[in-house]
């Protein structure tokens, strides 16, 4: 199986545009604070949290901060496999005498997409693509999805909203070798 992604342009109406904007908003923040707690626990308790550790912490993140309520799950959860796949891509590369940059914290400009790693908080239907707590959005469907959607990226490139269909697809069948011609 091969992964292949289609992306398309996204027309969100103002007030959907908004909410998309909300919650990247709300998403960068996640990451940032994900990041720093990490960071202080090293600095100041010696002690390493992974993934499974900030997951955990996500249903006291949502009493504290209402506002998370109103963002799916599994974006969030998303949020926190990024920081965690930051911190692994670090330390892989500390491991290997590489230059290895420390994961950083993200600017307005610097976070632009969140992810919806599987079938729940949105629906597509015909050329709406509607978000669970956030409403819906045109797009233009210039070319057939093949394959299996896995996972649904939603990304602000300037001023424009784009979605980004990650599928599994079937592996081509090998092309079958050709006849070597004979040089003239």
């Amino acid at each position: 199986m091969l992964i292949r992604s289609y992306k398309y342009r996204l027309y969100p109406n103002k007030e959907t545009a908004q909410q998309l904007q909300w919650v990247l908003d709300r998403c960068r923040e996640l990451y940032n604070a994900s990041l720093s707690e990490r960071k202080d626990a090293w600095k100041y308790a010696r002690k390493s949290i992974n993934y499974y550790d900030q997951q955990n912490d996500l249903p006291e993140i949502k009493q504290i901060r209402e506002e998370y309520k109103d963002i799916a799950a599994h974006v969030l959860q998303n949020v926190l496999r990024r920081v965690d796949l930051a911190f692994r891509r670090f330390f892989e590369r500390v491991k290997n005498g590489e230059r290895a940059g420390f994961p950083r914290f993200k600017g307005p400009n610097q976070y632009n997409s969140i992810t919806y790693p599987d079938h729940k908080g949105w629906k597509l239907k015909e050329n709406k693509l509607h978000f669970a707590k956030i409403g819906t959005a045109k797009v233009v469907l210039h070319r057939p999805i093949a394959g299996k959607i896995k996972t649904l990226t939603v990304k602000r490139e300037a001023d424009q909203w784009y979605v980004v269909f990650a599928c599994e697809v079937l592996q081509p069948e090998p092309l079958p070798i050709s006849c070597q011609l004979p040089h003239s």
